[in-house]
């Protein structure tokens, strides 16, 4: 559902969140949940700053009971500075929000028990943000670390699986507390989103991968030069298997062994991409030396 526009951004509100907000006036606490919402939408516009900022257009984002989900160009995705850049903003945006309602407390400038829940929120949302987990903002930092050691796809993957691992653990931890009833539905909520996000987003790795390598290219003509990064491999490994320890901003340059260790001949990254989008990511090495003009 959309709510506003804010500096041309439309701002959506996800039937989950909505959901919580009715919670929240069924139980009389209706202003508490307005403050969960503006905590949660501040933590997004921060994220929107800093990607615009970097010059990436966002064109809306929607909110959920963790924070939300910015439309954010690709090419944050595909530079691991920029996505570091990105997603530390929401929840360092969180902590000074924390600062800032500790001194409202102190001064007494604010309803003592809703500053209370202020800080509250802002705390929550930042540490819960941190977690090393996609779709959450730890789980971007993470994979652009990774990345830069592992290649994009393995660490997505990697990052995408601790998300399923917190999503299936808040929702077992939600569970249990309904049952004892120290909790309400609202965890068992969170990790039910959090859980679907990350399998989306472990869905979305192939696409991402493609788009990342195919970047290459698009950065190896704006630049006129890259970094190297040299591989030795024998001829019958699989493109797919070669192309997940590419790492980003440097351009691959593969030399091909054959079975008995003698050199065949060399590969760039270029062809490498070329023969995926056209063959598919199953083909050996030793194919494109065969299709590749002396």
């Amino acid at each position: 559902m959309k709510v506003c526009t804010v500096s041309g951004v439309e701002i959506h509100l996800n039937n989950i969140f909505l959901a919580l907000l009715g919670l929240f006036f069924v139980a009389g606490v209706l202003l508490k949940g307005l403050i969960a919402f503006s905590v949660v939408l501040l933590h997004e516009l921060a994220h929107v700053a800093t990607a615009r900022r970097l010059g990436i257009n966002v064109s809306d984002v929607e909110l959920l009971p963790f924070g939300g989900v910015c439309r954010i160009g690709g090419e944050v995705v595909l530079d691991p500075s920029k996505e570091i850049l990105v997603a530390a903003a929401g929840p360092a945006a969180n902590l000074l929000l924390v600062g800032l309602g500790t001194v409202l407390k102190g001064y007494g400038l604010w309803d003592d028990k809703l500053t209370s829940f202020f800080i509250q929120c802002n705390f929550l949302v930042a540490s819960f943000n941190l977690l090393p987990a996609l779709p959450l903002d730890g789980g971007r930092v993470f994979r652009a670390y990774l990345a830069k050691r592992v290649g994009f796809r393995e660490a997505t993957y990697k990052a995408a699986w601790l998300g399923q691992f917190w999503g299936v653990s808040i929702v077992l931890l939600g569970t249990a507390g309904l049952l004892m009833g120290i909790s309400g539905l609202d965890i068992l909520i969170i990790g039910s989103f959090l859980l679907y996000a990350a399998t989306r987003e472990k869905g979305l790795a192939p696409f991402h991968f493609i788009r990342h390598l195919t970047q290459k290219k698009l950065e190896l003509v704006a630049a006129g030069v890259l970094p190297a990064e040299p591989l030795v491999s024998f001829d019958y490994v699989r493109l797919k298997d070669i192309t997940e320890t590419f790492i980003p901003h440097r351009f691959h340059v593969v030399i091909l062994l054959d079975k008995d260790w003698q050199y065949k001949g060399v590969v760039s990254e270029a062809q490498i991409v070329d023969a995926l989008l056209k063959d598919g990511m199953n083909i050996n090495m030793g194919a494109l030396i065969k299709t590749t003009p002396p």
